[in-house]
């Protein structure tokens, strides 16, 4: 039996068999499901599981087991269950529960702006995998053009037409996860992402100046596909069904898009130039301490899973001004995180835990930092703060010498391909002042062999 089967196969069994599961889907590096009866999952056995890292209970139940075994499991259920990925059992007896359950965690974990991350990571989470192929290729060009080779080469044209291509259409792609997230039309939000990047804008002149394509970048395209949902819904309940196919999406385009145009894409403006220039002079005026505030407060970020919620704020960095300032900082805490685990190795006895980050390693080197924070930092206790204060180190370094990424979707040593300027080198030496002081702070202070005992 392959191993992800049998991991699919326990998984299932300790929340409750398979006719228990009511969805299932995935991100990178975690199994998202819902249940159909809670009481029946058994959570403590469902941690002991071989090759399970955390368990993190939300709107969704979520199961921690790592980039690439993660498609693999969530294939397997799927097989099992009979479920596609993403699709939801339909029963209606327990639709009442699956609800309550829903506000009870709704009351418990929500607060507005965290609603609102995690909103935003539901919309950016599916596009990762785009976005870091997409960014490494590009990452690879602007290397070889830095390093000499022609410009107008063919294979570097090519190269950057195949890793700019998503950058240049992510509104409309945004556009439809936006649409989706929030109930509407898929292909009325590709249309509110057309409408804020086309550059026909150019074209038009309204009060004497000339609009701006892409004005307001992301933020501008989600507002305009959320207010899509809005106003869809409403226009639908008063156009009869007969007639619904024509006049609910006419009237929904016509208003969403004079909108767009004359309120939506000043003001997102206004927004994502407010954020982008706060965060500069934030880094300019604070410099070590601004970085090691933002490196040593992310993992917390990370563990309830907001992290993706600040992908737009980097997209509207790289829209302005190339590049993303922020995303080197906040690329230390997985490697303050890579020190500790480093740290604890060395210093254990336990074979469970010393298998667990022998497994998990190899990817916190590369930047996915989650089976170390589920399977290790955090359940540890200790580990997590002096993580954080590994990454704290590494991230002021970066501020001090401004360093920036050309894209998004990676970090850790994946991210070095990408990093402007040429500051490779000095984006190396801050990754290696994390793994240093995540390491020291963790092997002095925190972590004692009985620690372990508790995993």
């Amino acid at each position: 039996m392959k191993k992800e089967q049998k991991m699919a196969q326990d998984i299932a069994a300790q929340l409750g068999g398979i006719s228990n599961i009511r969805s299932v889907a995935h991100c990178m590096t975690r199994l998202r499901m819902t249940l159909k009866d809670d009481v029946k999952a058994d959570l403590v056995a469902l941690k002991k599981v071989d090759g399970v890292m955390g368990v993190i209970e939300d709107d969704t139940l979520q199961v921690v087991v790592g980039p690439g075994t993660v498609n693999k499991v969530a294939a397997e259920l799927s097989q099992m269950t009979g479920l596609g990925i993403g699709e939801v059992a339909q029963d209606t007896s327990t639709e009442d529960a699956v609800a309550d359950k829903k506000a009870e965690l709704k009351k418990k974990n929500n607060t507005p702006f965290k609603n609102l991350l995690r909103k935003l990571g539901n919309i950016f989470i599916p596009l990762i995998p785009g976005l870091v192929a997409s960014g490494i290729i590009n990452g690879i060009a602007n290397f070889a053009k830095n390093a000499g080779a022609d410009p107008n080469a063919t294979w570097l044209q090519i190269l950057l037409l195949i890793g700019g291509g998503i950058f240049a259409y992510l509104g409309i792609l945004v556009g439809i996860n936006t649409a989706k997230e929030f109930g509407g039309t898929q292909v009325l939000g590709a249309v509110a992402g057309i409408l804020v990047i086309n550059p026909a804008l150019a074209t038009v002149t309204l009060f004497g100046e000339p609009l701006v394509p892409g004005r307001g970048g992301l933020f501008a395209v989600i507002f305009a596909a959320w207010l899509m949902t809005v106003i869809e819904k409403q226009v639908r309940k008063v156009i009869p069904s007969a007639v619904d196919i024509i006049f609910t999406s006419l009237i929904t385009v016509l208003i969403v898009g004079l909108l767009t145009i004359l309120a939506i894409q000043p003001a997102a403006g206004i927004l994502s130039d407010g954020i982008t220039e706060g965060i500069k002079v934030v880094l300019d005026i604070g410099g070590a301490f601004a970085g090691a505030v933002l490196a040593g407060t992310f993992l917390p970020l990370v563990m309830v899973g907001l992290h993706h919620g600040l992908t737009p704020i980097h997209m509207e960095f790289i829209n302005k001004i190339q590049v993303t300032p922020i995303l080197p900082i906040l690329a230390m805490a997985g490697a303050g995180q890579v020190g500790a685990a480093i740290a604890i190795f060395a210093k254990t006895k336990n074979k469970k835990l010393r298998n667990i980050i022998k497994g998990a390693l190899p990817v916190g080197f590369l930047g996915i930092g989650e089976p170390l924070l589920y399977g290790v930092t955090l359940p540890l206790g200790r580990p997590f703060i002096t993580a954080c204060l590994g990454a704290a180190c590494g991230g002021a370094f970066q501020a001090v010498m401004k360093t920036a990424s050309l894209g998004i979707g990676v970090s850790g040593l994946s991210l070095v391909p990408l990093i402007a300027d040429n500051k490779y080198v000095f984006y190396i030496i801050g990754i290696v002042i994390a793994y240093t002081f995540g390491f020291i702070f963790t092997y002095l202070f925190g972590f004692k062999d009985e620690m372990a005992d508790n995993l």
